[in-house]
């Protein structure tokens, strides 16, 4: 059975875990609501989506769906918090299936240790309404792109280098796909990251993917932001439709 077939209501104990964030205006108990009916597909439980799917799950996101084909290693602790030193070799998905869960047990965590590729894509992400791009590699992004595309979904993209961050809120036809902004992928390498980066653009991937599912504020739409943490300066670019768009242009 896919999660959120039967509309479940706030419990006593949910009103008083969110009691916080149902104080917010326009979020209230229909918002939260909301979130206990939603199903999100985190693709990455590394630098990226720790953080996002933290914050995702004590949020009360209903479902999360974290999938992550990778083994933890000693390298990865720098920044990959969901983690610890015990769980080296291993499987990423099941480790963060346990550090989520513990951190709100009143949620469903699915952990796929499975490989994102054109074959899998869309039964992996399943019955999600939205995708949370937390991966480290362009053509898994590509991937992901197309089929948020295909399921009209949204696409909330993020990447990191060394101290610098970026996102983007992508909903086609409404706004740009990722390969209108990036035609091609990058170079692969093994880049520099220092963990805080990750941990400001995966959060702002949740708050991202939090507006969305409730309603509230505006999502980040038609517009890359730029984080430059060596100076803290955020800057907003505008991206544009492209008219040959393999993927977008005749949606």
């Amino acid at each position: 059975m896919t999660h959120g077939t039967r509309h479940k209501n706030l419990s006593e104990n949910d009103k008083q875990r969110y009691a916080r964030q149902i104080l917010l205006p326009h979020w209230g108990e229909e918002g939260q609501e909301k979130l206990k009916n939603s199903t999100v597909f985190v693709a990455g439980a590394g630098g990226l989506g720790s953080p996002a799917s933290m914050y995702l799950a004590v949020a009360g996101v209903g479902c999360l769906r974290v999938c992550d084909h990778d083994s933890l290693e000693l390298t990865n602790l720098n920044r990959q918090i969901l983690h610890s030193d015990s769980m080296i070799g291993k499987r990423k998905a099941e480790s963060a299936k346990l550090t989520l869960e513990r951190l709100n047990p009143s949620i469903e965590i699915v952990a796929l240790d499975k490989t994102i590729d054109e074959s899998t894509v869309d039964e992996l992400v399943g019955d999600a309404q939205i995708i949370v791009d937390c991966m480290d590699n362009f053509p898994t992004r590509f991937v992901l792109n197309k089929c948020a595309a295909r399921k009209k979904i949204p696409f909330v993209y993020g990447s990191v280098w060394g101290l610098i961050g970026y996102l983007a809120f992508i909903k086609v036809p409404e706004t740009p796909c990722l390969s209108c902004v990036f035609c091609e992928a990058p170079p692969k390498e093994t880049f520099p990251v220092v963990g805080a980066t990750p941990g400001v653009i995966g959060s702002l991937e949740a708050l991202e993917t939090l507006k969305y599912l409730t309603g509230v504020g505006e999502n980040l739409r038609n517009k890359l932001l730029l984080w430059y943490g060596d100076t803290m300066e955020f800057r907003l670019q505008d991206i544009r439709r492209a008219k040959n768009c393999p993927v977008c242009s005749s949606l």
